[in-house]
């Protein structure tokens, strides 16, 4: 894991190299590098920060180059050992033990062609001294981010935005429609950029830049592609025997020649992984979270510690425990800077903190459950769409009662907040609605018309385009199976979007490395080969995945409550940050702009101090989004103007 940038034909690319590289130095703290060469009429240069994980030694360090061909590379590659021995036996020559050295000896046998037969994480640029052509490709699941920017025949790339936007003199204009998308979902889809000329190389694509101002792209995985298979293997009957590729692909990321430790909330996802982890590295480390007991018993949240002790005890597994109390008055700028985008997930906090820990403790490699939930159906809005469908079959005026029954409880009062009542007026947002809708509906922010009186009236067609392209991305699909309609969904954009870019960000400002061995190629595969009606069993999400776990985790673990891996935002809402949300809504960038309506954020915050609503997460989101932009528009030197 590491922090990749450079440059191709782009004015004075040396020093601008560097200045990315600089950028990104709490990627990779263990080495720094940078590597130039003519590119036709202009030149290419290649930066690294590198995060030592495999081959400790010189022969590891990059940009590596050899024989013509010069890489700058971020990930793991999980198939590495069979990839090398292939090689090796085709008669390559390995000086040293990376993973990179790896790469870059496929890319000289096969070309684009070696790229879908990488397992693993990664981003990475290869310049080829012969031809003088670049190419940047991105991992098949997103799980690594790549940002580049074209101008005329030249293009700059790095791991994080924030670089670009660091070399480009405050001539990097704020994208309205990307701000729009942020609010509606609390994160910037993949398809989008915070900033109008950036762009996110697509997951599962290549760039390829030539010296004579050519651009090629390509694409050499697709989940649509992927999730029909798997339709068409669950119609043969074919079974996927989930718990040995689950095994696999966990044995496979434990690959590391530094100590490797695993997230461990006590629920299954977590649970399964270190108790798999446990197996083949036995007194392996866990890191869990817990939060200030007034604020957990006002957030109603559940006590997931005491499974995560559960599972440490059973499997000999070393557990460290993390009381979350922080100073979120300060960790806000910091967690805004080192997302890159406005995201308003306060797990962020939560990864963040939890590898800090990890790092201080020697550890640099974390193993995450994240993904499972994406892809086999586990979140509460899964099994309450698959509801929605039934509860429309009631008779309306029934329906009506419910509704006017509901809104009219509170979500708090001022010593606790009522859980229940929360998620059932969740569910009422969404329940009449139309499929893709309703899917929509059910983890996002605002519906349409909320969002349109909180925001600029004359964005009215922006949100149209936002909606319109959820749509397209929902319906681009030949399954016939709810469930796995909505998994792909998850998978094509709320995974990469928000929990993997979390994830990566997140653990990255504490120079660690996270791997989610659930979102890994045959896991995807199988995923898809599952039949919906195996994945939401009665009122049990996630159906599949429990039974492969059974085989080795007690059932009061696999079959215990969905934990959450948030935070207690209405707590802090209400006490640590109640003096901020007041200035932002009053005197922010973001009114006095005119993005925001501040009457309407106004009452917002009335409504949640109340308890009739729960707009914790919304206010969140809105605080993240203000300190995103004014960092945007004051670091790199830009007025407060949001441009069209």
């Amino acid at each position: 894991m590491c922090g990749i940038a450079g440059t191709y034909r782009w004015p004075d690319g040396k020093a601008v190299t560097d200045r990315l590289t600089h950028t990104l130095a709490h990627r990779g703290p263990d080495g720094t590098g940078r590597y130039g060469h003519p590119a036709g009429d202009g030149e290419v240069h290649l930066g690294h920060r590198r995060l030592a994980i495999i081959d400790l030694s010189g022969t590891g360090a990059q940009p590596m180059v050899a024989g013509g061909l010069a890489l700058t590379y971020n990930g793991e590659l999980y198939n590495a050992p069979e990839l090398r021995a292939e090689l090796a036996a085709a008669g390559v020559r390995f000086r040293g033990t990376s993973d990179t050295e790896v790469l870059l000896e496929a890319w000289r046998r096969w070309g684009t062609d070696c790229l879908p037969r990488l397992r693993g994480m990664f981003a990475f640029a290869v310049f080829d001294e012969r031809t003088g052509d670049l190419v940047l490709a991105r991992d098949q699941l997103g799980i690594k981010p790549l940002f580049l920017l074209r101008r005329g025949e030249g293009l700059v790339f790095a791991s994080e935005l924030k670089a670009l936007a660091a070399v480009t003199g405050g001539s990097l204009e704020v994208d309205r429609a990307a701000l729009v998308a942020s609010l509606l979902y609390y994160w910037v889809p993949d398809s989008r950029c915070a900033f109008r000329e950036a762009e996110k190389l697509p997951p599962g694509s290549w760039l390829r830049c030539w010296p004579d101002g050519r651009v090629e792209r390509g694409r050499f995985w697709n989940l649509k592609d992927v999730a029909a298979e798997g339709r068409e293997r669950a119609r043969s009957g074919e079974r996927p025997d989930l718990a040995a590729i689950v095994e696999e692909s966990t044995r496979r990321h434990l690959l590391s020649d530094v100590p490797v430790a695993t997230f461990l909330s006590g629920g299954l996802d977590s649970s399964y992984l270190t108790a798999l982890a446990a197996r083949h590295r036995p007194g392996i480390s866990a890191y869990t979270i817990g939060f200030r007991a007034e604020d957990a018993r006002f957030e109603a949240m559940p006590d997931d510690l005491r499974y995560a002790r559960r599972v440490a005890t059973r499997f000999g597994v070393d557990l460290h425990e993390i009381e979350i109390a922080p100073n979120v008055l300060d960790l806000l700028p910091k967690m805004t800077y080192h997302l890159d985008e406005p995201i308003g997930d306060p797990a962020a906090i939560n990864t963040f903190l939890i590898c800090s820990a990890a790092r201080e403790a020697g550890v640099k490699v974390m193993l995450s459950g994240m993904g499972a939930d994406e892809l086999f159906a586990g979140y509460r809005k899964h099994l309450a769409n698959l509801i929605a469908l039934r509860y429309q079959r009631v008779p309306r005026p029934l329906r009506r009662g419910v509704s006017r029954a509901v809104d009219r409880l509170p979500v708090a009062t001022a010593r606790r907040g009522y859980r229940s009542v929360r998620f059932a007026k969740r569910f009422l947002s969404f329940a009449d609605l139309p499929e893709e809708t309703a899917f929509r509906r059910s983890y996002t922010m605002y519906d349409q018309d909320e969002l349109l009186a909180l925001i600029d009236p004359d964005l009215v067609g922006t949100v149209e385009d936002v909606l319109t392209e959820h749509a397209d991305v929902y319906q681009d699909n030949d399954l016939d199976d709810f469930v796995n309609r909505m998994c792909l969904g998850d998978a094509r954009m709320f995974l990469p979007g928000l929990n993997l870019a979390y994830t990566d960000r997140s653990s990255m400002a504490a120079s660690t490395e996270v791997r989610v061995p659930y979102v890994d190629v045959e896991v995807v595969r199988a995923a898809f080969a599952v039949p919906g009606d195996r994945k939401i069993v009665g009122r049990q999400g996630k159906a599949v995945l429990k039974e492969a776990a059974t085989s080795i985790l007690p059932r009061e673990i696999v079959y215990r409550p969905k934990g959450l891996f948030s935070a207690p935002l209405r707590a802090w809402m209400s006490r640590d940050l109640a003096p901020l949300v007041r200035e932002v809504v009053h005197d922010g960038l973001l009114v006095s702009s005119g993005f925001l309506r501040r009457d309407a954020l106004a009452r917002m915050v009335a409504e949640d101090a109340a308890g009739q609503r729960d707009f914790s997460k919304h206010l969140w989101h809105v605080l993240t989004l203000e300190y995103w932009y004014r960092g945007a528009t004051s670091e790199a030197g830009q007025s407060a103007h949001l441009t069209a």
